[in-house]
């Protein structure tokens, strides 16, 4: 296995008090997930709808480590060649050029050396010696043949290259998975990660992050704001706000210097936080403020 992590967190309660110093207000439940991920060396699968903030989770455990933070973001479609390594085959077709006199055994040997080795996210962050945090985002978008190429890394820490051999992690990355569930993956790679499902925010919970990332919002406004956020969610509309999408209309309201949430001002703003005309028409059409 993989070389020993790095510890970020001494226990639970410094996991929600560091994460909140990072701008994360973590519920219980997310500061034990991520410090049992960090304490037992585990990839850490975190899912549920877009904009809940999983992204962020994995930015603010960088930002805590002073880690740097690799992100793979996945896509359909995406192949080893991107999301491991590749060669540089430009590189090794000017140096096959300029060594015709030399035999081909030699050449070969030079040509897959380091020198000639394009290094993508994932093995980029198994053989970083400093603290690392490795987002792989999105998961479920990528084709899941991804998926068995992810499981060697995952369960061992490391990533073989035929023509240079396994490469070892000296010191395990924190592995942060996201998912928005729009397909199901494999049990295979489910067991080898804890797993956290990330929901919209308690309206208490979403308060304080409204607060904490604009301060300038009156207390009594953010409150209505979040009032009016659960209403539209509770709609059936293509796309529900999300939490950024909320922090959003918090600075929205600021910038426009509104002192109240009215009808008014939510009309003239929803496209701040929908973004299809289907769904701002609905809303408009069944939102009260109260």
């Amino acid at each position: 296995m993989g070389g020993e992590g790095t510890q970020f967190f001494e226990s639970v309660a410094d996991t929600a008090a560091r994460l909140a110093e990072a701008g994360y207000l973590a519920s219980t439940e997310v500061a034990t997930t991520v410090f049992l991920a960090d304490r037992l060396g585990k990839p850490l699968l975190v899912e549920g709808p877009a904009g809940v903030g999983k992204t962020e989770l994995a930015k603010a455990v960088a930002a805590i480590g002073r880690a740097r933070l690799v992100r793979l973001q996945c896509y359909e479609g995406i192949d080893e060649a991107r999301a491991l390594y590749e060669w540089n085959h430009a590189k090794q077709l000017l140096r096959i050029t300029a060594g015709r006199d030399e035999g081909w055994d030699a050449t070969r040997t030079d040509i897959f050396g380091e020198e000639f080795l394009l290094t993508r996210p994932l093995l980029t962050a198994i053989r970083g010696d400093e603290p690392t945090v490795l987002l792989i985002d999105e998961m479920d978008k990528a084709d899941v043949e991804v998926e068995a190429l992810l499981l060697e890394v995952l369960s061992d820490f490391q990533v073989t290259v035929p023509e240079l051999g396994t490469i070892t992690a000296s010191r395990r990355p924190f592995v942060l998975l996201t998912s928005n569930a729009t397909r199901e993956l494999s049990e295979a790679l489910r067991r080898r990660c804890l797993f956290l499902h990330l929901d919209y925010p308690e309206a208490e919970l979403e308060r304080r992050i409204v607060r904490l990332r604009v301060p300038g919002l009156d207390a009594t406004l953010a409150d209505s704001l979040v009032r009016v956020v659960g209403a539209l969610r509770a709609l059936e509309l293509r796309k529900a706000p999300s939490v950024a999408e909320t922090v959003d209309w918090a600075r929205t309201l600021l910038a426009l210097g509104a002192d109240t949430l009215d009808e008014t001002v939510v009309r003239a703003t929803l496209g701040v936080v929908l973004k299809h005309q289907d769904d701002v028409l609905k809303a408009a059409q069944k939102l009260t403020v109260a």
